[in-house]
């Protein structure tokens, strides 16, 4: 393949690309693999909130996806199809162990990296940055209180910054049923949280 249709290829869209896949170009998979790679790790982590777990759900997904290449059609957008595939492997994973992973407030002592989550008192902030950082905190421990079906439904639409109607598909939820959930999920997290905004970014 030379220079000119590898620029081609990352031009494309997504689902041109993955047709180019299903053609037998193999450099479209590194394409979907640079485009996808780190929303599926922002989306899977806060699924699980497991580091480990996390990347071998992200290898499985692109595993899955090229295993799975030529069932892909273009009646569904190709995001909708590789997040389904991620959640599925992500629910299968935690059936096995029969229980989702919970983010624990003390460190654990046989993990170096791991420290005790540091409470801060918000009232004297004056960093914008710090402050972002500790409502993250403070967010990412709320989503382990919620069930997964809100817990999936409200980081698909609210940090994904999917569409209604992409979050049914990948779900497998009616449309009503997503809406409702994602409004009790929002009630939710502001119990948890006090007043909770919309991320428009994570």
């Amino acid at each position: 393949m030379d220079g000119a249709t590898v620029a081609q290829l990352r031009n494309m869209n997504d689902e041109d690309v993955m047709e180019q896949l299903q053609d037998g170009v193999m450099q479209a998979f590194d394409i979907i693999v640079h485009r996808y790679k780190d929303r599926l790790h922002n989306f899977l982590y806060r699924y699980t909130h497991n580091h480990e777990d996390c990347e071998d759900l992200v290898q499985e997904t692109f595993l899955r996806v090229y295993r799975s290449r030529y069932s892909y059609q273009r009646i569904a957008k190709l995001s909708t199809w590789i997040y389904t595939i991620a959640l599925n492997l992500a629910k299968s994973m935690y059936k096995k162990k029969q229980r989702m992973s919970l983010v624990s407030i003390h460190a654990d002592e046989s993990d170096p990296d791991d420290r005790e989550m540091e409470i801060t008192d918000m009232n004297i902030l004056q960093d914008d940055k710090l402050h972002l950082k500790n409502s993250m905190n403070e967010l990412e421990k709320a989503l382990t209180e919620l069930n997964d079906d809100f817990k999936e439904v409200i980081i698909l639409r609210d940090i994904q910054q999917l569409t209604y109607e992409e979050i049914s598909e990948i779900t497998g939820a009616a449309m009503g049923t997503v809406k409702s959930r994602i409004n009790r999920a929002r009630n939710q997290l502001q119990e948890l949280i006090g007043d909770y905004v919309q991320p428009e970014t994570f």
